[in-house]
């Protein structure tokens, strides 16, 4: 068995071979010192996740033929350098962790009232004031949601250039970056029918350096957003009428990008074409922009033709909560209960009894995003919990079972009920190739071919039967014979499995299976019963061109009609034929079966004889053309 060993930044790769499945992982670091001079304690192995510690094997860890395992070469001073910020990430967590709520809940408790923001305060910056309302585009989908800017900063970095200047000297106070509205009182105007800076012709030219913190009006649990002037624009207020559409003109529109034929969100539409049916029957179709002229969905059916808004621009008058809520007609945000709050919801609310009540009492899973009470939970919890991040009892890991850097592996129950575990016996069977399973296949052809494999010459050579089905050549790893019993057979293994099969070369009798009993985990046994002409046994003799004949076989007249069989000869079979391999297993080409039928054999049981004989135009590999063929094509046996 060999394993490929790679450096963790993938700049060398060697092969370790000589390894057994029972090799011990310090065992293994004295291999992979020999050959990247590294020592054993500045070795770090990984393995699908796992760090391979000592103590274990390869078995243990589930390590393959051919599997990859991660190095990662310890500097000389990494032991004390890594301890000291392990101390020191530990006390971040602590304190970034400490006094943490999180629950579901609908508002925050700071939220300004309604009547605190029906006053619009001009910041003396930029074109948008506190409590206008604004709509702001969602940058991830395009989408454009109501919104109203809470506060207004100076962009830092225009600062320290020293490009942006108040537009009044006046400031304002506030704590924790809110402005106090009682003192703006006196040092701002308080604008209910003002118009903005905007509303003049004249735009502010450093608008492009001022930060609006705005506050989602449907999503308040997002806390305040920055944005630049480039992502907001006065509330939309104008509906626009059929009259007042044209063709080119852009529009807000609703459109749901997933499932056209619902409500959706709120996007700029290019307007393509207009379609008057009928008095009542009219259709819209649109360019939905999602950002920009190139980020465009073509050839989109407007699905509420009369909810057209104008596309206010920069300039517009100012809108505050007290001149109304000017509120768009958008989609539910839960599809399945249409945001019904007198139905159960198992998507929306808690996942367990469906309820929307206790909204505050919902904790929702980091894995699954599903909301649960905590008096739903089995246990119920007293309290919110105070950790950061919360699983649900369907996504949470069992700490118990987790295995991290540096720990031991647990006691895997499945690898205790295995005999291996149990024996006393010190042989070594970590070495064998029969159950290693493969580490690739053969797509070029299905599994059911027939015939040659491309790019597969007569002669081509494996030292392990694993090989040999990673090839395509013959597919099971153990069984002699590869078919369908519904179809035929596509390849078999000449092994000398039976002592009185007959080797000439060109043709050769071969015994089908069956007859022994291998129950348990046994690979060989005697012949205990006969054998039947079903499973293999029939696959193999559809492929003679004959009916099938279970009772007394048949015998083909045109032979070569036959279905193509691959033949492979093992090493295992120079006991009874001097044409099989010194060693591994060889393709010798195509052979087709003649005849079939059923007889006694040596060991007094009934079997099924074939007879298949070579129909193949590459030269037979212990043939002298063969031999220069095999030369020439640099054929060898491959053991890796």
């Amino acid at each position: 068995m060999w394993i490929q060993v790679r450096t963790i930044d993938g700049s060398e790769t060697r092969t370790i071979d000589d390894l057994s499945r029972l090799t011990k992982i310090e065992s293994l670091r004295l291999k992979i010192q020999e050959s990247f001079n590294v020592t054993p304690d500045r070795q770090r192995l990984f393995y699908r996740g796992k760090q391979l510690e000592d103590g274990h094997t390869l078995f243990d860890y589930n390590v393959g033929l051919n599997d990859i395992v991660q190095l990662l070469i310890r500097s000389p001073s990494s032991d004390s350098s890594s301890s000291l910020k392990k101390k020191e990430s530990e006390g971040r967590a602590h304190h970034n962790t400490a006094n943490k709520h999180k629950s579901r809940v609908s508002a925050p408790s700071s939220q300004p009232s309604t009547s605190a923001r029906a006053f619009l305060i001009d910041p003396g910056i930029g074109i948008y004031k506190i409590n206008e309302l604004v709509d702001a585009r969602d940058v991830s989908i395009g989408a454009w949601f109501e919104a109203h800017v809470e506060n207004v900063t100076q962009d830092k970095n225009a600062q320290k250039n020293g490009k942006a200047s108040m537009k009044g000297s006046n400031s304002c106070k506030g704590t924790n970056g809110n402005l106090s509205q009682e003192n703006c009182k006196e040092k701002y105007h308080l604008l209910d029918t003002t118009p903005s800076t905007s509303y003049t012709d004249i735009l502010d030219e450093d608008d492009e350096n001022v930060i609006y913190h705005i506050k989602y009006d449907d999503y308040p649990e997002n806390g305040l957003v920055e944005m630049d002037s480039s992502n907001l624009r006065p509330r939309a207020r104008t509906l626009l009428k059929w009259s007042d559409l044209k063709v080119g003109e852009t529009v807000m529109v609703n459109y749901n990008v997933e499932t056209p034929e619902e409500r959706g969100f709120w996007f700029d539409a290019e307007i393509t074409d207009l379609k008057e049916i009928s008095r009542t029957n009219k259709e819209i179709y649109a360019k939905i922009l999602l950002g920009g002229r190139e980020d465009a969905i073509n050839d989109c059916k407007i699905v509420f033709p009369d909810e057209i808004y104008k596309k206010e621009k920069p300039g517009a008058y100012p809108l505050s909560s007290g001149d109304g809520e000017f509120k768009r007609k958008s989609g539910p945000e839960c599809k399945h209960c249409k945001a019904d709050p007198n139905s159960e919801c198992r998507f929306c609310s808690c996942y367990l009894c469906g309820g929307k009540q206790d909204a505050h009492m919902q904790l929702l899973c980091d894995e699954c995003n599903m909301a649960y009470h905590i008096y739903c939970l089995n246990p119920p919890l007293s309290k919110i919990p105070e950790d950061e991040d919360w699983y649900c009892p369907s996504c949470k890991n069992d700490s118990t079972e987790v295995v991290k850097a540096g720990e031991k592996l647990k006691q895997s129950k499945k690898k205790a009920k295995m005999p291996s575990a149990s024996t006393e016996s010190q042989r070594d069977w970590g070495k064998g190739m029969a159950c290693v399973g493969r580490t690739k296949e053969c797509t070029i052809v299905p599994s059911n071919h027939y015939g040659p494999i491309p790019g597969i010459p007569v002669g081509a050579a494996w030292k392990f039967r694993v090989q040999v089905s990673e090839a395509g050549i013959h597919r099971p790893h153990v069984g002699g014979i590869h078919g369908r019993s519904n179809d035929g057979a596509y390849s078999l293994v000449l092994a000398g499995g039976f002592e009185d099969e007959v080797d000439r070369g060109d043709e050769f009798t071969y015994t089908g299976s069956g007859g022994r009993d291998l129950s348990g985990n046994k690979r060989i046994g005697e012949h205990s019963f006969d054998q039947t002409l079903t499973h293999m046994n029939r696959a193999l003799a559809l492929n003679c061109d004959a009916a099938l004949n279970d009772k007394d076989g048949a015998e083909s007249k045109n032979w070569r009609a036959g279905k193509p069989v691959r033949v492979v000869r093992s090493s295992k079979g120079r006991r009874i034929s001097k044409y099989a391999p010194e060693d591994g297993n060889r393709y010798d080409g195509i052979y087709k079966v003649v005849k079939y039928w059923p007889e006694i054999g040596k060991c007094g049981f009934l079997v099924w004889r074939y007879l298949l004989r070579r129909d193949d135009v590459e030269p037979a590999p212990w043939t002298p053309e063969g031999i220069e063929r095999s030369k020439k094509l640099g054929l060898t046996l491959q053991v890796t």
